[in-house]
């Protein structure tokens, strides 16, 4: 009896060690499988993915505007091929769990939007009263739809409709026999009313990023006599929760990764214009911002030391790339207005 209740006490002894054993490897897994997807996407050639796309031997061949739609469609493809695919919709673990890559698809994401209805609403109208273009007006749609969707529709099956319709407008741009060919108008107008987007994405940026470790107050009170006094009022904008601050470290830099590349579009779709304003000198800043935005984090987590403390501040460091940026953009766009 007594050798029978041993071997039963072995026997449960072993399989509770197995399953631990078990349980453990599918924690590694899920944890490895986890730092897998998290990889942020590498940079890429804006230029070559024009090439690849209208599969011709150089650009002197490929019309204005094909450069920047193959951009928006090459991100909207890069966030829905890269490893681990499209995670923010994710139910289930590892994807579930990743916070600061679900952020990043976020601001790049918001980033795509922008240069879709400013390629829908103004690039490729030649005045306001012109019609719109009738794949444009299929895209942009479909971008603004619910980003955390999984299922009925996906997110990702409407991303992809919104990839198939941009394809489709680069396709009329290529075709110059169509009848109704793509447009694309590379005119100063066109490109200060996208800036002055950028300018606002820019700003709200920057500002949550000083919110992950300052206060803001407002110094406004208006009196019964509509006399603007002096005082201390808490500002809409306060300090980010401690369980926030990676989250918007990571959007911000997911918005840095997007608008690099779509920079790197209008320099080459809007070259001339460019040129001719003298202000290649200032999206050539907003691209180097942009690049220092994109450093490598070398912190398994976000710092946020405080002044001139022993620990670096990824926040502020960011929000100062960001700001850069924005006052270049300032610059850009009084340029693009100016007669």
């Amino acid at each position: 009896m007594a050798e029978k209740q041993s071997s039963e006490n072995s026997e449960a002894k072993n399989w509770t060690i197995g399953f631990g054993v078990f349980i453990g490897i599918i924690v590694i897994a899920i944890l490895a499988l986890g730092a897998y997807w998290s990889i942020e996407p590498d940079e890429f050639d804006v230029q070559k993915e024009a090439l690849k796309r209208a599969k011709l031997p150089s650009l002197d061949k490929v019309p204005d505007g094909y450069v920047y739609a193959n951009t928006l469609a090459h991100i909207a493809e890069v966030l829905l091929y890269k490893p681990g695919g499209y995670i923010t919709n994710d139910v289930a673990p590892p994807g579930i769990l990743l916070d600061d890559i679900t952020s990043f698809e976020f601001g790049a994401l918001v980033m795509l939007r922008d240069g879709t209805s400013a390629l829908r609403n103004h690039l490729a109208r030649a005045q306001s009263q012109s019609a719109e273009d009738p794949d444009l007006a299929r895209a942009e749609p479909y971008f603004y739809y619910e980003h955390n969707s999984w299922a009925l529709p996906s997110t990702e099956a409407e991303y992809k409709k919104g990839i198939a319709a941009l394809h489709s407008y680069m396709r009329r741009l290529l075709d110059h026999n169509n009848k109704r060919p793509g447009h694309f108008y590379s005119r100063a107008d066109n490109l200060w009313q996208y800036v002055e987007i950028v300018i606002k994405r820019l700003g709200g940026l920057s500002t949550r990023l000083n919110a992950n470790t300052s206060r803001y107050n407002s110094m406004m009170k208006i009196n019964k006599l509509d006399q603007i006094e002096s005082t201390v009022k808490q500002s809409a904008v306060g300090r980010t929760a401690w369980i926030d601050i990676d989250n918007v470290f990571w959007e911000a830099r997911g918005a840095a990764w997007a608008l690099l590349h779509i920079l790197k579009a209008v320099k080459y779709d809007f070259r001339d214009i460019l040129l001719d304003k003298r202000a290649m000198d200032t999206v050539d800043i907003m691209i180097k911002e942009m690049e220092n935005a994109l450093e490598p984090v070398l912190s398994p987590v976000i710092l946020n030391g405080d002044g001139f403390g022993i620990f670096a501040n990824y926040s502020l460091a960011m929000a100062n790339y960001i700001s850069r940026a924005n006052a270049a953009a300032l610059d850009l766009r009084d340029v693009m207005n100016r007669g």
